[in-house]
């Protein structure tokens, strides 16, 4: 069993997925520790509103491992549990490049913060130092060698297949897809669909802060109250609809920002409200919005919406989640 996929980052922003033929999609989410892909969330979405297989993907860029990792953690967290989470490593743009020292340092703290270890991208002309690191650290391959540039769509056996094993098989960067009026990285996952749940974590996965997080849990008086346990992929808004009750009936998140809730975590419901974050107006995020549009809607930018609800990353919101204007 094996299932066809494309990788897309950027590049293929506005990229229409519920019109390209794909069992799985990876998309590009972060670089170094300053870039994000502003098309990320929005794929992500969609592909996984459309029952996609979904990964995501940071691009290695050298300068501190640890916090390369914490980066892409930090802003992907909501989906962990959700998708596979990838590490590519590369030679253009990295620093780093032939240190497989500093790639397990990245791949370890990826591990530390999600509970499940990450698949390593890497082209076949470093596989035998790369897979080093992933037996180590209990990660799959993701591998990437082509026979040519010509224009191919999916193959079922490609070129040099068998020559070495791997959880994913990257086998052009000029595929061509009905859907779709560019080139598309074309990959065949060698497993089903369970197997691929296996990559990702599962309900199982949840975030651990980092090393350097200084958060407390929230200590608040109550009244009679009920309790919740965060779940991967959780929201405060999701959990209020679950539970029937308004956000502010829900307390003791310790970050102290509603958008920013732990799986593992236990809030308080029905007690006392969690502080209120703002006296002004709330929006739901829906598919495709962006920040900029949002704070073009109610005469505000996009700067003040982020401080307003603590969002580090403007770049970074999801359908579902509510912003107070």
């Amino acid at each position: 069993m094996s299932l066809n996929g494309i990788d897309i980052s950027n590049w293929q922003q506005g990229i229409d997925l519920s019109k390209v033929p794909c069992d799985f999609v990876i998309a590009k989410a972060t670089q170094g520790t300053s870039y994000v892909s502003s098309d990320c969330s929005r794929q992500v979405e969609q592909a996984l509103k459309l029952g996609k297989c979904v990964g995501i993907y940071h691009y290695v860029a050298g300068g501190d491992a640890a916090a390369e990792a914490n980066y892409f953690v930090d802003n992907c967290r909501n989906w962990v549990g959700k998708v596979v989470f990838c590490i590519d490593w590369e030679s253009n743009q990295n620093s780093a490049w032939g240190n497989e020292a500093y790639l397990e340092e990245v791949v370890k703290q990826v591990k530390a913060r999600t509970g499940v270890p990450p698949i390593i991208y890497v082209q076949a002309s470093r596989y035998a130092q790369v897979k080093t690191v992933a037996d180590r650290q209990n990660c799959g391959l993701w591998i990437a060698q082509y026979a040519s540039m010509d224009a191919t769509g999916y193959q079922a056996t490609p070129w040099n297949e068998g020559a070495y094993s791997c959880a994913i098989r990257q086998y052009s960067s000029a595929g061509r897809l009905d859907g779709f009026g560019g080139n598309l990285d074309l990959n065949k996952f060698y497993g089903d669909r369970a197997a691929w749940a296996k990559y990702a974590g599962g309900n199982g996965a949840s975030v651990k802060p980092a090393a350097s997080t200084t958060a407390k849990p929230a200590t608040q008086p109550v009244q009679s109250r009920r309790t919740y346990t965060v779940q991967a992929g959780d929201t405060l808004s999701g959990i209020a609809a679950k539970l029937g009750v308004a956000t502010s009936q829900i307390s003791g998140y310790r970050s102290g920002n509603p958008n920013l809730i732990y799986p593992g975590e236990t809030l308080t419901i029905g007690g006392s409200a969690a502080p209120a974050q703002s006296t002004g107006a709330t929006y739901t995020v829906k598919s495709g919005d962006t920040l900029s549009g949002i704070a073009a809607r109610y005469g505000t930018t996009y700067q003040a919406i982020a401080a307003k609800n603590g969002l580090s990353n403007p770049n970074l919101i999801y359908p579902g989640q509510v912003l107070h204007i």
